[in-house]
């Protein structure tokens, strides 16, 4: 790989909770990968099109606001229409574990839940990114 993995990290709506977001963006930087953090009260639209102009590999969405069902969807939509199809759509925060699987059908990438060690995290956009982008 010619450079490091670059992941987009972004909170969509109205959570204004970014302590995770911002522990997962120092572990993904610690880890090797260049982070770009989009802040709080970001639009799926906002995401997408950030996404685009910094070249990224992977995005990464936390939310603990409870809109998951409508917040990945939206954003896998959005980077369908942009033919964004070797960018992994990932994230984590406070989802059931049955609409994390309902979501994954849909085509998101796995995602974690409050506690999971950031090493799994870091290894999974990896493993994802090394598999599906090339370089």
């Amino acid at each position: 790989m010619n450079r490091p993995i670059r992941v987009l990290i972004a909170k969509v709506g109205l959570d204004g909770h970014d302590r995770g977001a911002k522990v997962i963006a120092t572990a993904l930087r610690d880890a090797g990968m260049e982070v770009i953090y989009t802040g709080l009260r970001q639009t799926p639209e906002m995401v997408v099109n950030a996404a685009l102009q910094e070249d990224v590999d992977a995005i990464g969405i936390s939310i603990l606001s409870g809109a998951h069902m409508t917040v990945f969807p939206k954003v896998a939509a959005l980077m369908k229409e942009k033919e964004m199809d070797d960018v992994l759509l990932t994230g984590g925060g406070i989802i059931p574990e049955d609409e994390m699987l309902q979501l994954q059908e849909k085509g998101v990438g796995k995602l974690f839940a409050p506690g999971t060690p950031t090493t799994d995290i870091a290894a999974y956009i990896k493993d994802w990114v090394k598999e599906h982008r090339s370089f």
